[in-house]
């Protein structure tokens, strides 16, 4: 919203002490909602973006309105939301289960399908030569994949790791998460 000029208040919610907040605006209890000054409830990021771009109109839109562009950005959203929801399983295996009750070769297959993620997108940036992800301006697929690798680098501890084994995404998210936009939104995780 930052990145579309588009006015806002943010309330910074945590689904662990603030469920049942939450859950009044949203049955799931998930983050992110967007209430709509109509009292209209939007739910989930996809929805919440689609609402944005329509909004915004198509030339301010983040996500390309049809085409090859459209289809690659959808791509790229697609294996960054994959990747990240492959980490949360991780953070959840280890922080929640119990460790009798823990399944490490479950462990290891998200680690391969996020790390499988994370290298093809790495190498999609370095296709790109530093350019945004998906045609001369900044998409949603440039805020999805800095959303997702940030939460991935700090959910998982690869801090150290990262930057050398996706030098590529590394540097994108760097350059988005430098704008400020991203700097004034930034709020740390706390898993």
């Amino acid at each position: 919203m930052k990145l579309m000029d588009i006015a806002f208040t943010h309330t910074n919610w945590s689904i662990a002490s603030d469920f049942e907040r939450i859950r009044q605006h949203n049955p799931l209890g998930r983050v992110p909602t967007l209430l709509l000054d109509e009292g209209e409830m939007l739910i989930d990021s996809s929805a919440i973006l689609d609402y944005l771009d329509e909004l915004a109109g198509p030339r301010r839109a983040l996500l390309p309105a049809c085409g090859a562009e459209r289809r690659q950005a959808l791509r790229l959203i697609a294996l960054a939301l994959g990747a990240a929801e492959k980490g949360r399983d991780v953070v959840y295996e280890r922080r929640f289960r119990p460790p009798e009750h823990r399944h490490e070769p479950w462990v290891e297959r998200c680690q391969t399908q996020l790390h499988g993620a994370l290298a093809e997108l790495s190498a999609q940036c370095e296709r790109r030569g530093g350019r945004y992800l998906v045609g001369e301006s900044l998409s949603q697929a440039d805020v999805t994949v800095a959303c997702a690798f940030t939460f991935l680098v700090q959910a998982l501890h690869m801090e150290d790791a990262a930057a050398a084994r996706y030098p590529g995404l590394a540097r994108a998210v760097n350059r988005c998460e430098a704008m400020p936009a991203f700097v004034t939104t930034y709020v740390p995780l706390s898993v």
